[in-house]
């Protein structure tokens, strides 16, 4: 008999500001709001945006707003990126963090040439892009501009759960929509959305299950629902394409 794995999910979608101090309060703040169980995804950079100008500040910063994560998630799971410096280059790194530890590392292998990111981060290993597994739940990231390479997509077949911590560009909103929803559908598992409400991008946070029913933003900061490996399991034994 297969016991069914049940968590809350929470997909956050805030301004990023110049003040990462502000940032990082506000991050806390929606996490402690959000189900002491809850699955959170938050926007991409959220720390303390592209920063180009001040990328030393920034990576410094992320130290420092780690430690203090760690302490708040508590039993809950955060996925972010930050800014962060590795033998002397920058990258965009998405973290992992639960009950005081980094369960999971990815750093950005897309990077997004119109918004010259590729001009100020390295790019990580899109090998380094597979799913980790959390109390027996298969996840996997997929960075913002990442969201648009389909070989990514099938690296990350089989996932229960696939994250989008994203800074989407609000021109290409509907783009944004559309692919997250394709990815749960085509990949027969939830995905969770996670955009910044910036003037310039999309605010089109989401979650939305293996048969692709879907909420998005509504002007809340906090979407929430619930992850259930049976939903999971369902659509994959109802429309069997041969994801396991």
């Amino acid at each position: 008999m297969t016991t069914s794995k049940t968590r809350s999910l929470s997909s956050l979608c805030f301004e990023t500001s110049q003040d990462f101090f502000h940032n990082l309060d506000r991050l806390t703040t929606l996490i402690d709001q959000s189900p002491e169980d809850a699955i959170i995804i938050a926007p991409e950079v959220c720390l303390s945006g592209f920063a180009y100008e001040r990328f030393e500040e920034a990576a410094a910063f992320s130290i420092y707003a780690l430690e203090k994560l760690r302490i708040t998630v508590e039993n809950r799971l955060l996925i972010f990126t930050a800014i962060t410096k590795e033998n002397d280059e920058f990258y965009n790194i998405a973290y992992a963090v639960h009950n005081g530890t980094i369960v999971h590392t990815q750093a950005k292998a897309k990077l997004f040439a119109l918004g010259a990111e590729h001009e100020y981060f390295s790019a990580g290993e899109e090998g380094a892009i597979a799913p980790f597994l959390f109390e027996g739940i298969k996840i996997g990231i997929l960075i913002c501009f990442e969201l648009r390479f389909k070989q990514l997509w099938q690296q990350l077949e089989g996932c229960d759960i696939i994250a989008i911590p994203a800074q989407w560009g609000k021109l290409r909103s509907e783009h944004f929509v559309t692919l997250t929803t394709a990815l749960a559908i085509m990949n027969q598992c939830y995905v969770i959305a996670s955009d910044a409400s910036n003037e310039e991008t999309s605010g089109m946070s989401g979650i939305i299950t293996p048969f692709g029913a879907e909420i998005r933003n509504n002007g809340s900061e906090i979407l929430t629902s619930h992850y259930e490996n049976r939903t999971v399991e369902s659509m994959r034994r109802y429309l069997n394409v041969g994801i396991k």
